[in-house]
């Protein structure tokens, strides 16, 4: 009877720890959380697999250092040129691609820097930085932050000479920051996934869309277990195994706003020069 009770005992002891071997942390953007795709697969992944997922939603710059500090298995992030330092740098890898959208430029219906229907990116940029309209930037580090300063940098302006005056960084995520773009009828690059998600447009629309600059491929990577040791191997790449397979791609391809698809899976496909 004793011995029953102190291997019931154990059992009870061990669960906790028997359940938190099949949680897995993903440090991931903001941008995969706020737009609703998480809340639309996760759920599909752990009711085929078993395993939980905690998501940390960052900025990329941000959800990289969390993988460099190993406190997260896997990375799924949106700045290419990040992620292969990432990898070279030998935290995690190899990288794969999962997905694509798009990033547009979001303004105020009056669009006082007259850039509405175009599709010329850097045209657009060199526009508003002339009108002196007021632009809203993350400037958190993300993918997006990054994207931006990118385009910035193809325009030949550099934004930090208008800063706290026409150029106003936030330092918040995707959500937040069109907050502050709708409060302050201002121009903002913003991912086509959070845009389509998000209530609180006011009189913001998208005015720039369709320039092969913008294009916004998504990367995801295992954490690096050799130095990490307690990186969960074994969940983290059942997790990457199963976001690229035909399964994973499929939830993907479902996830849907009325009726709009935000996310297009090419896990199978190179990625198209621009």
């Amino acid at each position: 009877m004793l011995r029953r009770t102190v291997l019931a005992l154990g059992l009870i002891l061990a669960l906790p720890a028997m359940a938190q071997e099949r949680t897995i942390t993903v440090a991931s953007t903001t941008s995969t959380e706020q737009s609703g795709l998480f809340g639309h697969i996760l759920p599909i992944f752990t009711r085929e697999s078993g395993i939980t997922v905690r998501v940390v939603a960052l900025g990329t710059g941000q959800a990289l250092d969390v993988g460099r500090r190993g406190d997260a298995d896997v990375v799924f992030v949106h700045d290419r040129a990040a992620e292969e330092r990432f990898v070279a740098e030998g935290h995690g890898g190899p990288r794969q691609h999962v997905m694509v959208n798009d990033f547009v430029i979001v303004g105020p219906a009056s669009d006082p820097a007259r850039i509405a229907g175009t599709t010329d990116t850097v045209a657009a940029l060199r526009r508003i930085a002339e009108s002196v309209a007021p632009f809203v930037s993350r400037g958190d580090r993300s993918g997006t932050h990054a994207a931006e300063l990118r385009l910035w940098q193809q325009a030949g302006i550099d934004p930090a000479t208008g800063r706290g005056q026409w150029y106003r960084e936030v330092g918040q995520g995707m959500g937040p920051a069109l907050n502050t773009a709708a409060a302050q009828n201002a121009y903002i690059l913003a991912d086509r996934g959070t845009w389509v998600s998000f209530r609180n447009r006011q009189d913001l629309r998208i005015v720039v869309e369709g320039d092969a600059r913008l294009f916004n491929q998504y990367g995801v990577m295992l954490v690096n277990p050799q130095r990490h040791p307690h990186v969960k191997v074994a969940e983290g790449q059942r997790f990457i195994d199963w976001v690229v397979s035909p399964a994973g791609q499929a939830a993907i391809a479902s996830y849907k706003i009325n009726g709009e698809q935000l996310f297009f899976p090419n896990a199978a496909q190179p990625e198209p020069t621009s």
